[in-house]
This record gives structure tokens, C-alpha cells and sequence, in this order.
């Protein structure tokens, strides 16, 4: 009997997924995955969670309850502190495993290898071997499903760099077919970390949103990862947080595009590099109209809606006076 790993349906998932789902298959597992989040999902985190953690933690809480309760082996949940050299993540994801131990009862045994490649991999890949030798694997197995993951994750990451969002690039990566595009009358840059953008409960379905408004969303993954160092390599001082540089690098290149006509940037409320951040990004946005929607648990999907329409509306209305502004002059 295949023994059962659950991989919750929030945080790093949205980057990651391919890579752990195929890793975990080629040990002979069987992977589970939390169902996408869902009001009970929220409510179960936040009874679960402190206080103070952000929103999207208090999701991931949801979900590792799910799959608790619904009684997979072991559930996987890595220790994030570096993923790539001389930067970091926030400092909660360092401590997940262990909060997640305080908080949730009779949970199944946690696979929580610390992902720190800070300064080297070695310890990473050690960690790695650790988690093979509970399937019964050997060292060189171990390595082998490793690099098959991190296939796939290359092959996920071309298909989001295609114009794709990361969900659609699950979608497309598991098999599935894709429905048909919407019309598009404005191209936005949107802003955010991916497991808040890309989580339908948290972004209170952004994304959707805005296509229903016929706009075309242009991610931080559908920018050349060398431009957005560049751009971010700008600022007085190394943004030390990983997906904190990614979005200012981002913002700044959509601020310089041309076919770029508004920036859009969700914020969870008590996120402490969202603060920080959004405050750098919003100073330094200049020639393209921007708007900072900031969600929490208590936020109503009807007020995200509204201000969004209203900033559409605001661009179009902009574009409508510049044309006719133009006309006028060489009329």
C-alpha cells in the first residue's frame, strides 16, 4: 500500500508544486493535495492560527487541517529560510513546521526539510536523501526523483513565462485543457506575492475579475527574470527578501513599459515585507496609474470589486481624453 503524503493547497505551492508532487511520486507516494481554499478552509485557520499571523498563514492552517483529518501518512511541510544565494524569505516561514505543531492536534508526521541555499545546496541535498529514506529509497533514487522534479518545475515555469498564469499553468502542467480567452481592451502589471494573487479566496478571485472587465493581466512571471534584477538593482540598497525584490523589480519595468496601462498591487493587512514593500513601490511608480488593495480575512469580495472597476474606469476614461486631446491638436 502506497503511503500517503499531503502537500497543503497554499504558500509555495503556487511555485513549487511540480516539483515536490513529482519528487514524492518517483519514492512510489502518493500525493494528496488539500482541496483549493474555501470559506471553511479560512475559518478553520484563522480558529487555528495566532493571532498575528498573516492572512495567507492562517490559510495554510486550513489546510493542513484538511489533510489531517483526512488521514494522509505524513504532510509536507518544508522549512523556507533561503531559495536562492544571499536572500530569504519571510522570517514566519522559517518557523511553519514548529507552529504548525503547537497549534493543530493529532497531526501525522511532518516531512520538514529546511530549504536554505543561502550560501550552499549541500545541506539542502542532505535533507533531501533524509526524506528518501523514509520511502525506502536509496541515495541514488533519491537524487534521481530530485532532478526529475526540478524538470518539471522548469517545464511549469515555461509554460507561466508563455503568458500564463500560474494557475493556468497548473492547469496545463497536470493535463488539462484551457477555456478560451477573454477580449482585452487594458494590459495591467499586477503586484503581490503568488499564494496570495493566485489564491481565489485571498485575491477574492483578482484575477478573474479583471478579465471579466476585459483587461489582460501581466504577471511578475511573464517578465524576463534578468530584467526585473536589473530594475531592482536601481534602489539605493539590495532588497534582501526574495519575492519582496521580484515584485519592485517588476513594478519599476511596468512603470517603464509602454504597453503597460495601470498597476495593480494586493497586499495582505499584517504582512510585515508588504508594508515595506508596497511603501517603496508606490513612491517610485510615476508614469502609470497604481492602486494598492489590501485584503484580510474580514474583507468583502463586493468593496475589491468596486474599487477595481472604478480604476478601470479612471484608465479607460484617461486613454478616451488623451485620444480625443490629440485629435484635437492635430485636427
Amino acid at each position: 500500500m502506497l503511503l500517503k503524503v499531503g502537500i497543503p493547497h497554499s504558500l509555495f505551492y503556487y511555485y513549487y508544486y511540480p516539483l515536490w508532487k513529482t519528487f514524492f511520486e518517483e519514492l512510489g507516494a502518493q500525493v494528496v493535495k488539500s482541496h483549493p481554499t474555501s470559506r471553511l478552509t479560512v475559518d478553520q485557520g484563522v480558529r487555528l492560527a495566532v493571532d498575528e499571523a498573516c492572512f495567507p498563514m492562517k490559510v495554510y492552517f486550513g489546510h493542513v487541517k484538511e489533510l489531517a483529518d483526512q488521514g494522509v501518512d505524513y504532510l509536507f511541510v518544508p522549512r523556507l529560510v533561503s531559495v536562492e544565494p544571499k536572500s530569504y524569505i519571510c522570517p514566519k516561514f522559517m518557523g511553519l513546521p514548529d507552529m504548525i505543531r503547537a497549534s493543530i492536534p493529532r497531526l501525522p508526521p511532518l516531512i520538514d526539510i529546511t530549504v536554505d541555499i543561502s550560501k550552499t545546496d549541500k545541506y539542502l541535498h542532505k535533507d533531501i536523501v533524509r526524506v528518501g529514506r523514509i520511502f525506502g529509497a536509496s541515495p541514488k533514487k533519491t537524487r534521481a526523483a530530485y532532478q526529475k522534479g526540478l524538470e518539471e518545475l522548469r517545464f511549469f515555469r515555461t509554460l507561466a513565462a508563455q503568458g500564463l498564469s500560474p494557475q493556468e499553468a497548473m492547469q496545463v502542467w497536470e493535463g488539462n485543457q484551457l477555456p478560451a480567452r477573454e477580449p482585452e481592451r487594458l494590459r495591467l502589471g499586477i503586484l503581490g506575492h503568488g499564494y496570495s494573487l493566485y489564491d481565489g479566496v485571498i485575491s477574492m478571485n483578482l484575477l478573474q475579475h479583471l478579465r471579466g472587465l476585459e483587461c489582460r493581466p501581466v504577471l511578475a512571471e511573464h517578465v524576463d527574470p534578468d530584467m526585473i534584477e536589473n530594475y531592482a538593482a536601481t534602489l539605493s540598497k539590495r532588497v534582501f527578501w526574495t519575492l519582496g525584490r521580484k515584485m519592485v523589480g517588476s513594478a519599476l519595468y511596468f512603470d517603464q513599459d509602454q504597453e503597460i496601462d495601470g498597476i495593480v498591487y494586493l497586499a495582505c493587512f499584517g504582512c510585515g515585507p508588504d508594508s515595506l514593500i508596497g511603501e517603496i513601490i508606490e513612491r517610485r511608480i510615476v508614469n502609470k496609474p497604481f492602486i494598492m488593495l489590501t485584503v484580510d480575512e474580514h474583507t468583502g469580495e463586493a468593496g475589491l470589486i468596486t474599487r477595481i472597476e472604478a480604476f478601470v474606469d479612471m484608465i479607460e476614461r484617461n486613454r478616451r481624453r488623451s485620444f480625443e486631446d490629440n485629435f484635437s491638436a492635430h485636427g
